[in-house]
């Protein structure tokens, strides 16, 4: 939700009005200004959540505003108003990074009209974003359920949701292999409260499990080359980087 608003407007009369309607809407002032460079160290300093730009202010003008705004690191929601009304200008201010330009005059109440759908559309985006973290998360158990399936790694075991997990964690650090005894055997032991060393011998057990039950065959199909061949078994962390590897081809390959 959009809560906090700065105001970086020339025409001071019309800045201390907005300003007021918008926290007589709920909505908390980060800052009023008429100098552009103090806009600027506003925006720094309390990182709001909208502003509302003139497009005629002290010592800079609002399109070298939005040009030193972008310097400034963070998602902006900026709300231009001006007198201009060429096309080419109203262009270069949407060019800019500005999500509306309104005319003045324009009355505040048409102004937290525009911040309210800024607001829904802030609330839409973090909807989507969310839903599609829970897909991509859930696609990716999926998977590696499947697989496990596939290579007869029963889920009655511990080891099964470990070595899920380091799966998981090296799919979304490929590096974090490299240090599987000191960073990916603690936080999959954190994670379920119990310890690293557990966690290593349960995994080594459902690797075991795995081949020997007799599916290198499967295996190696899951893998997509003939990776094993009769009583041989890979470690640990060779066995979690290939499923990872292939993962993230997969994920690559579907994108």
């Amino acid at each position: 939700m959009l809560k906090s608003i700065a105001v970086v407007e020339g025409n001071g009369e019309f800045a201390k009005e907005t300003a007021e309607y918008l926290k007589g809407k709920g909505y908390s002032i980060a800052g009023v200004t008429d100098e552009g460079d103090q806009g600027l160290e506003i925006i720094r300093r309390s990182s709001p959540d909208v502003i509302i730009l003139g497009m005629v202010l002290k010592g800079i003008d609002g399109l070298e505003f939005l040009d030193k705004l972008r310097e400034i690191p963070g998602r902006k929601n900026v709300i231009v108003t001006g007198n201009f009304s060429d096309d080419a200008v109203v262009s270069k201010v949407l060019a800019k990074g500005a999500k509306y330009y309104l005319m003045k005059p324009v009355q505040p109440e048409v102004i937290a009209a525009r911040v309210a759908e800024l607001a829904e559309e802030e609330q839409t985006r973090s909807v989507l974003t969310g839903v599609k973290e829970r897909r991509s998360s859930v696609s990716l158990d999926e998977k590696i359920s499947t697989i496990f399936i596939s290579m007869g790694i029963p889920a009655s075991i511990k080891g099964y949701s470990y070595l899920r997990e380091g799966i998981k964690m090296a799919v979304q650090d490929p590096a974090i292999i490299n240090n599987i005894t000191k960073q990916l055997y603690p936080k999959i032991a954190e994670k379920f409260s119990t310890t690293a060393s557990k966690v290593e011998r349960a995994i080594r057990h459902s690797i075991e499990v795995a081949f020997n039950k007799g599916r290198i065959d499967a295996i190696n199909q899951i893998f997509g080359v003939r990776v094993y061949i009769g009583t041989e078994k890979p470690t640990n962390s060779e066995f979690i980087a290939l499923l990872a590897d292939k993962l993230l081809l997969e994920s690559v390959s579907s994108t």
